[in-house]
């Protein structure tokens, strides 16, 4: 799993539309293999980017849950605590 694609689902607030871009981006550059597309790949890189951005808002807006939302700062700093104890900052 590509470590910059983040878990978006059951947050306070909810994840953006541009989260969501972002995270779509970073799967197709995982997949792809690129990080910028040649001119020839553009088209088709830009086409995948928005299919996953598609259908990423469809599975987002579509689970359910009974839990409770996660507090956004709450996780980023669990895993702050947790990079800082992995690589001995802090």
């Amino acid at each position: 799993m590509c470590r910059n694609i983040k878990t978006l689902y059951n947050f306070a607030p909810p994840a953006t539309n541009d989260e969501i871009h972002a995270s779509a981006l970073q799967f197709v550059r995982k997949l792809s293999g690129f990080n910028t597309p040649s001119r020839m790949n553009e088209a088709a890189f830009n086409r995948a980017v928005e299919q996953v951005t598609a259908a990423a808002s469809t599975l987002i807006g579509s689970l359910v849950t009974l839990s409770p939302p996660r507090d956004r700062e709450t996780e980023r700093l669990k895993l702050a605590a947790l990079s800082a104890k992995r690589f001995g900052r802090g």
